[in-house]
């Protein structure tokens, strides 16, 4: 059994927050990966690749609304579907 449809292309600028203005529903329909410094990470957050950064937990700490607090890591970063 082939797949013939056709996934839609990974954006610059990706969040998993949905209230976020860079989230994009259709590409989570697949699972994404992301490279950052040529290391496979599971924890990012947001990313943007022409500016060249990812934001990920800083541990176990929350804001007051429950939500994870997030810390910016710059380097090289690549996206791409599993």
């Amino acid at each position: 059994m082939t797949d013939t449809t056709q996934l839609p292309s990974l954006p610059d600028h990706l969040s998993i927050d949905p209230r976020s203005p860079h989230h994009v529903a259709a590409v989570f329909e697949q699972d994404v990966g992301i490279l950052f410094n040529d290391q496979e990470r599971s924890d990012v957050a947001e990313y943007c690749i022409s500016e060249g950064w990812v934001k990920v937990p800083a541990g176990k700490t929350v804001d007051r609304k429950g939500n994870p607090l997030l810390i910016k890591l710059k380097g090289k970063v690549e996206a791409f579907y599993r």
